[in-house]
């Protein structure tokens, strides 16, 4: 007599919920897996990213030595698809460029990238030379840009041709996915809500899109200023508001952005704006990637992994975290037991 196949929901369509689908999926081919979201690709805060590997030096799993597995196991993820034929479609490039600070020695420092890049050392001085300002500190380095206007789409290409569902529909409680055998949790910022999480706060960003097709290089300065150049447009930003929940873009945020940018980068000036864009980073320290096990209203025991909170960081670390959080499902399915935690 057959069993019936384990029955998975992903909720969320951002880079976390695509990249753990379809882990998940190639896996584990007998799972019935389904993502639920009300967004998907443009209308994503991952689509709002520049997508370039480059973690902060704060940023904190449970540990340091998940938190480096985590970086360490997205980044050589993004390199095997770098380095394969699906490039283009995936939307991965590498980028070489520079950080500055006319103040900050510290900044040009990355404890995750200096030892897994293949390139990251020390400006020297006629690099400091290169963009005008006061540079005092720099250092140049090779890494990779994960577009998701081409990345989202391809992972949910390849995900429904493994068999994967896509539902468009809004959740609002754990109670309405109780009928699956394990529920992941990539609600990103929705999980504030969903989960009544008061550690997960909004750290707001904005950023223009522009034409700049000379731009071959990205450059950081002082102060959240950032180009990064992209497959079809150059990002500018930024802005990193702590607790600022204004999706609108703010005028006053566009004219220190512009001036920052055309400062650092003078022949931006002449670009074409394609749009303006803000967005809410889902910042939580450490990031929550762990088993719970949630009692419904009517009454089941519904076994959830969660996976949220990676701030400004999704795009980087998403294959990282989600290669933990299936091992954990990979628990769940095979009967580990976890402790109940919450009730609804």
């Amino acid at each position: 007599m057959m069993t019936e196949p384990k029955r998975v929901c992903v909720l969320g369509a951002g880079i976390v919920g695509m990249t753990t689908a379809l882990m998940l999926k190639e896996k584990h081919a007998e799972l019935d897996v389904t993502v639920i979201a009300d967004k998907f690709e443009q209308d994503t805060l991952s689509d709002v990213a520049a997508g370039i590997f480059r973690p902060s030096t704060s940023f904190k799993g449970p540990t340091p030595e998940i938190t480096k597995q985590w970086l360490v196991d997205a980044y050589h993820h993004y390199k095997a698809i770098q380095d394969s034929k699906e490039a283009a479609e995936a939307g991965v490039q590498e980028v070489s460029g520079y950080v500055l600070s006319s103040k900050f020695p510290e900044v040009t420092k990355n404890q995750f990238l200096e030892g897994l890049l293949p390139v990251y050392r020390p400006a020297d001085e006629l690099e400091l030379k290169i963009c005008p300002g006061n540079w005092k500190y720099g250092a140049f380095f090779t890494t990779l840009v994960i577009e998701s206007r081409y990345h989202l789409p391809w992972l949910r290409k390849k995900f429904e041709m493994l068999g994967g569902k896509i539902v468009k529909k809004t959740i609002d409680s754990f109670n309405d996915v109780y009928d699956y055998d394990l529920v992941m949790n990539c609600t990103g910022f929705g999980a504030k809500k969903l989960c009544l999480d008061h550690d997960l706060v909004p750290i707001r960003g904005q950023v223009f899109k522009v034409k700049a097709p000379w731009v071959k290089m990205f450059f950081y300065g002082d102060y959240d200023t950032y180009i990064i150049p992209g497959i079809d447009y150059v990002t500018l930003g930024g802005c990193r508001q702590y607790d600022s929940f204004k999706q609108e873009v703010d005028k006053y945020d566009s004219a220190s952005i512009w001036e920052r940018c055309v400062e650092l980068l003078p022949n931006l000036k002449s670009a074409e704006v394609i749009k303006e864009v803000a967005g809410l980073r889902p910042h939580r320290t450490p990031v929550r990637v762990e088993r719970e096990v949630i009692v419904t209203s009517s009454g089941k025991h519904l076994q959830v992994v969660h996976q949220y909170g990676h701030g400004g960081y999704g795009v980087t670390t998403a294959p990282g975290t989600a290669k933990y959080a299936v091992k954990l499902a990979e628990d769940v399915l095979g009967g580990h037991r976890s402790k109940v935690h919450a009730k609804l």
